[in-house]
């Protein structure tokens, strides 16, 4: 894949978390000369704003279950559209790459000649940092488990029992349909203190946030109206500022 700006082909984007500005500089030159753009639901549409007047919008979003445009569907007009222009965005919410199907229809794409290019996102767990949550802080965690809530066939990932034996960050996408299911395995391994926030809309006016323990995960969920799409973390880092604070004032006292 080659990376110059001014190449042609497919692009495949990250539109980022949510707030437009946090587009890369690449995404946004490519976004000024696309003559088709394939949008989903994640991605914010003001980003559309950014392309010629005449570019082509397409919409192939999928609502959380709920509607969708079929993965078979978005391949057609993926390859359809790149047959017959020159500069073709998908653009995809967060990173493409990150349990987004980017790679997916890469690979279908190049498989029927179609050059392709990446361009990455700001990937939507580090609006973590919108809440004062590191995804890793020095002396509390030292890697970061990133999972997906709901696997293929609509169960939940066995990785994660894995990775609650550690002392790393966990990072759930897709988590929320399965939220009392996470909190019930926490407190099944006798971790349900273990401290716990989720996000919605991260990076956007409309951000919701809640901070529990893993134990009243999903009861905090519903008392504070959140729903997916959203990110759910697990580990010390979600109380990583109350322990600075902590510190600190240790510090001033002493």
């Amino acid at each position: 894949m080659n990376q110059k700006t001014n190449d042609f082909g497919l692009f495949i984007m990250g539109g980022g978390p949510g707030d437009p500005e946090l587009i890369t500089m690449k995404a946004f030159n490519v976004l000024k000369r696309a003559e088709v753009i394939l949008y989903d639901n994640l991605s914010n549409e003001k980003l559309l704003e950014i392309a010629p007047k005449n570019c082509k919008m397409i919409y192939v979003g999928k609502q959380p279950y709920g509607k969708y445009t079929p993965q078979e569907k978005i391949n057609e007009l993926i390859v359809e559209n790149a047959q017959n222009y020159q500069v073709v965005v998908r653009l995809k919410g967060g990173d493409p790459f990150i349990f987004g199907r980017g790679f997916e229809e890469l690979i279908y794409a190049e498989a029927r000649g179609i050059k392709c290019h990446y361009i990455p996102g700001i990937s939507s767990m580090q609006g973590a940092g919108f809440i004062d949550v590191p995804l890793t802080h020095r002396g509390i965690s030292e890697s970061v488990w990133i999972l997906t809530g709901t696997k293929k066939d609509g169960s939940l990932t066995d990785d994660l029992k894995c990775a609650m034996k550690s002392s790393a960050t966990v990072v759930i996408y897709m988590g929320m349909k399965k939220v009392g299911e996470i909190s019930k395995a926490y407190c099944d391994a006798g971790l349900g203190n273990m401290p716990a926030a989720i996000i919605q809309h991260a990076t956007l006016p409309n951000q919701k946030q809640v901070v529990c323990s893993v134990h009243n995960l999903q009861e905090s969920a519903e008392q504070a109206g959140l729903t997916y799409p959203a990110i759910i973390i697990i580990g010390n880092v979600v109380q990583a500022k109350a322990y600075a604070n902590l510190n600190q004032g240790e510090l001033l006292s002493a």
